[in-house]
């Protein structure tokens, strides 16, 4: 059985006035991520982590900033077409798991959203999916509230 682990990682800076979007939820907050894209923090790192566990490069070589096509786009098409490269290579996900590190919204009552959310977009059962959040206890850029970061892992089999 051919089984790969792919880890991902990006940040994101918070700034008044913009929406918050995590896991293609939009969640209430005064502060929105500011990116190209969506600045769906989250989906970022799993793509990421997806596209890391088979050497295909990043989101970034995927989907340049430096292209228009690319501005304020729903980063959760930017996972399904991350997911059917996955499938192309003969591989299907396994499970994510995923951490949100950020001060403020509490994010506990969006978690299951987000869950069933990826699981629309990924085609993978929502108990396969976990996601986590985390405050920084005040610390670094997370807990003084100027940026939002997330980690994941995945784990692809060959089908």
């Amino acid at each position: 059985m051919d089984i790969r682990v792919g880890c991902g990682y990006d940040v994101h800076a918070l700034a008044e006035g913009l929406q918050l979007v995590l896991c293609g939820v939009n969640v209430p907050h005064t502060k929105g991520c500011v990116a190209h894209s969506d600045g769906d923090v989250a989906i970022h790192a799993i793509c990421d982590a997806l596209l890391g566990a088979l050497a295909l490069g990043d989101i970034g070589k995927l989907f340049p900033d430096s292209d228009a096509k690319y501005k304020g786009i729903d980063s959760r098409l930017l996972l399904k077409e991350v997911v059917e490269l996955i499938a192309s290579e003969g591989y299907a996900i396994s499970n994510i798991d995923c951490t949100i590190a950020m001060q403020r919204p509490k994010l506990r009552p969006y978690i299951d959203t987000m869950r069933h959310t990826l699981s629309e977009v990924v085609g993978i059962d929502a108990s396969r999916i976990s996601i986590k959040a985390t405050t920084t206890e005040h610390l670094g850029f997370e807990g003084r509230e100027e940026g939002v970061s997330a980690n994941a892992v995945t784990l692809l089999i060959k089908g």
